[in-house]
């Protein structure tokens, strides 16, 4: 039965101890945070500060303090945080989906205004603005995950097309489609990425020898492949820059 008084606490975990509804809780934290906020910069909140006040707008009635303390625990960082498999944030203790969504929104969001800024200029011209984008989308994942950036002529991006997700630490990639999709989109060339689960982006000789195949086979179509780009939490690497294209 749906309680409609709001006098009893939510379920699936999201439940806690009560405060008022504005955040106004009675040590006057929420306020200050919220001040912090407002008036400071980007540092102005501690990372798990960051995510308190996240889910502290989401369920007002509840201390989120040591919610935001335990995640950061668990998942190591805020990155590690807002890009964590929904049902793992859903299924910690004292979650829920609703705190979960609240957090996964910030995610989305920020990947969606990463991607803008990636479309609005030539990809070639704009290379840090590709790298924050795929480092948000691809650094934190716990899986392989392979797409292909497909670009005009001018170095526009006209399609970003993930070729799929695999195990642990490999995903399959094949010449033959990925050349075929870059004729199919009408593409000039092409920016291959994949992340390393690991978190370190170092090429491994199975990425080298695939990065050389689908450069030949391109060729032959009359695509240029550009770069090959491994993205860890540690950072990336440049096929190109290492001489291997």
């Amino acid at each position: 039965m749906t309680d409609q008084t709001g006098l009893f606490p939510e379920r699936n975990g999201e439940s806690g101890s009560k405060t008022s509804f504005d955040g106004g809780d009675a040590s006057g934290h929420r306020a200050r945070l919220r001040k912090r906020l407002m008036s400071g910069g980007e540092d102005a909140l501690a990372d798990h500060e960051v995510i308190e006040y996240l889910l502290m707008v989401a369920r007002p009635r509840i201390d989120t303090k040591p919610i935001a303390r335990s995640l950061i625990q668990r998942f190591g960082s805020l990155a590690g945080v807002l890009t964590a498999d929904p049902q793992a944030l859903a299924l910690h203790p004292n979650m829920g989906e609703t705190s979960a969504a609240a957090l996964r929104i910030v995610a989305l969001a920020a990947r969606r205004l990463a991607r803008t800024v990636v479309r609005e200029q030539p990809v070639l011209s704009n290379w840090q603005a590709l790298l924050d984008y795929l480092h948000i989308d691809m650094a934190h994942l716990n899986v392989e995950r392979v797409r292909v950036l497909y670009l005009n002529t001018q170095n526009m991006l006209i399609l970003d097309h993930l070729v799929g997700d695999g195990t642990l630490d490999e995903s399959p990639i094949y010449t033959r489609e990925v050349v075929k999709k870059g004729l199919d989109v009408g593409a000039a060339a092409m920016i291959l990425v994949h992340n390393h689960p690991s978190g370190s982006p170092k090429p491994s000789r199975a990425d080298i020898q695939v990065t050389q195949k689908i450069t030949e086979a391109a060729r032959l179509m009359g695509m240029t492949v550009h770069d090959h780009i491994v993205i860890g939490r540690e950072g990336y690497t440049s096929l190109k820059a290492q001489g291997l294209i």
